[in-house]
Parts: structure tokens; C-alpha cells; sequence
């Protein structure tokens, strides 16, 4: 797995692109008008994209048809630390479908807990916790 990384101005702002082609931006949060998102930004991203891609393939393979998946994903660092890494990382998954609450609830677990390889690399230095919503109710 590669990446490229090209510089498009004389600041901080970024394009990053895969061996498929794919373009990410990037930038400094902390410029007046950021052009894309930041890095640690890209890391929570990536925990949703990964996990988000985790609870489809469970449920597929379980032939359950999700009508929805949405997430937030809130990441926690400590003011002034330098490095500044996340210390914590909050994940609500919201879920919407006709099937049961536990297979919902075991879905989120399975990915978070074992399969989601960006959750593995994070918890080396965040906390990472995680609700889950089925219809809009919260799950135990």
C-alpha cells in the first residue's frame, strides 16, 4: 500500500492520492479557510470508514439488509501536549433495519473489538468506547 503526497500551495495545503487514483486533500486546521481535512481528522475517518465497512460485511453476511448506517466519531486529546495523539475516541453507530438488536449490538462488537484495523492501531494510545443505535433507540 502506497500513497503520494504533493504540495499545492505555499502553505499547508495538501493532495494525497493512491495507487488507484483516489485524492484526499489535506490542510491545516488552524489556516483561516483549511482546504481539506487534517490529519488527525483523517485518522477518525478512517476508524468509521473501517468499522463502517466491517458492520456491512458481518451483516451481509448474515443476509440482513441494513437500511442505513451513520456515525460519529469524536476523538479527545489533551490541550498543549506535544505529540498531540488522541487519548480518546468516542463512536455512536446508528443503525436502521428490521432485524434484532443483538445481532445489531454483536455487528459494532465484532468490528470494533476484533476485526476494525485502524480501532487495533488507535487503542495503542486512545480509549476507544462505542454506542450503538438500532431505529434510533440506544442500545445496552
Amino acid at each position: 500500500m502506497k500513497i503520494q503526497l504533493k504540495r499545492l500551495n505555499d502553505n499547508y495545503h495538501f493532495e494525497t492520492k493512491n495507487e488507484r487514483g483516489d485524492i484526499v486533500y489535506l490542510d491545516n486546521k488552524s489556516e483561516p479557510n483549511p482546504q481539506g481535512a487534517s490529519p488527525m481528522e483523517l485518522l477518525l475517518m478512517g476508524i468509521a470508514g473501517c468499522s463502517g465497512i466491517d458492520i456491512v460485511m458481518i451483516l451481509k453476511k448474515q443476509h440482513i439488509e441494513l437500511e442505513d448506517l451513520q456515525m460519529e466519531v469524536e476523538g479527545l486529546r489533551v490541550d498543549g501536549a506535544i505529540p498531540n495523539v488522541f487519548t480518546g475516541i468516542n463512536l455512536k453507530v446508528f443503525l436502521k433495519g428490521d432485524f434484532s438488536e443483538e445481532k445489531a449490538k454483536r455487528a459494532v462488537d465484532l468490528s470494533i473489538d476484533k476485526y476494525c484495523s485502524v480501532a487495533k492501531m488507535l487503542e495503542k494510545t486512545a480509549e476507544i468506547s462505542y454506542e450503538v443505535y438500532l431505529n434510533n433507540k440506544l442500545l445496552s
